[in-house]
């Protein structure tokens, strides 16, 4: 039987992005159907595999998306929105391999569904991107997602803390005002898959509330306390509002935390 470990690194070694989705959602029915061994001996790679498009820049060095509703700006949007949901599915097989044999099960299948998730979002958008003659890899991206996970790979708190406690709430944030542009411009059905989306970040999030909480206990810490701790250690940029403070609290997030950190900035 093959170990559990192996397959989500072959997954994350796999460059093209439609590869990449599929081995995310067989690895995850496989896991499911208990096909995959408990198994962790496999090493995560520093690095997951990447496509030779898009070209990866520097967040500063990334060229503006345009104004308006142009097609432009449209599919400079939807480009940026797969290159999130792709590093995504990447993000989360990391959390899963690379901390699963010291968090358990419950962590694992949480962080496993996330990567599926993730996968079907990043396809879904590949569609849409295809209904305005565009694809995935046409444009520029940013390399500055994968950065978080290579600087806390030694700890799954600074982990928790930074990539769905940070940045997936970021997204918690924006997308409202995104999905309002999309469905203005007349596109509903970019509006759907932007709704369906932000309903799974909320889960996303929660799973990374819920495992930090249990870190936290373990230490000894107040939750609220370490993760400001953690974030200041580790997160480049700034909390900052606005914040979607609702869809924050259905994700366990503390409002009293968060803007605690956006005040100091």
């Amino acid at each position: 039987m093959q170990s559990l470990s192996e397959s989500i690194r072959t997954a994350l070694l796999t460059a093209d992005p439609r590869e990449k989705a599929m081995a995310a959602r067989k690895l995850v029915r496989d896991w499911r159907l208990g096909r995959l061994a408990w198994d962790f001996s496999a090493a995560m790679p520093d690095r997951p595999a990447r496509p030779e498009k898009p070209e990866l820049l520097p967040p500063n060095r990334m060229p503006k998306r345009g104004r308006g509703g142009s097609e432009r700006a449209r599919i400079a949007l939807w480009h940026a929105l797969a290159h999130i949901e792709f590093v995504a599915i990447d993000l989360a097989l990391d959390m899963a391999g690379r901390f699963g044999a010291q968090r358990g099960r419950q962590f694992v299948d949480d962080f496993l569904t996330v990567a599926a998730d993730e996968a079907m979002h990043y396809a879904i958008i590949a569609r849409h991107l295809a209904r305005m003659g565009a694809a995935y890899g046409d444009l520029p991206a940013h390399d500055g997602l994968w950065q978080s996970a290579e600087e806390t790979a030694h700890d799954v708190g600074a982990r928790l803390a930074i990539v769905p406690m940070v940045l997936e709430a970021r997204g918690l944030d924006v997308t409202p005002a995104t999905l309002d542009r999309v469905r203005a411009s007349g596109d509903e059905a970019g509006a759907r898959i932007l709704e369906r989306i932000l309903a799974d970040e909320i889960r996303h999030v929660r799973y990374g509330c819920d495992h930090f909480a249990k870190v936290a206990n373990e230490l000894g810490d107040s939750a609220e306390k370490l993760w400001q701790m953690l974030v200041t250690r580790y997160f480049r940029g700034n909390v900052k509002p606005p914040f979607n403070d609702s869809a924050r609290e259905s994700a366990g997030l503390s409002r009293m935390a968060y803007e605690a950190l956006a005040s100091r900035a």
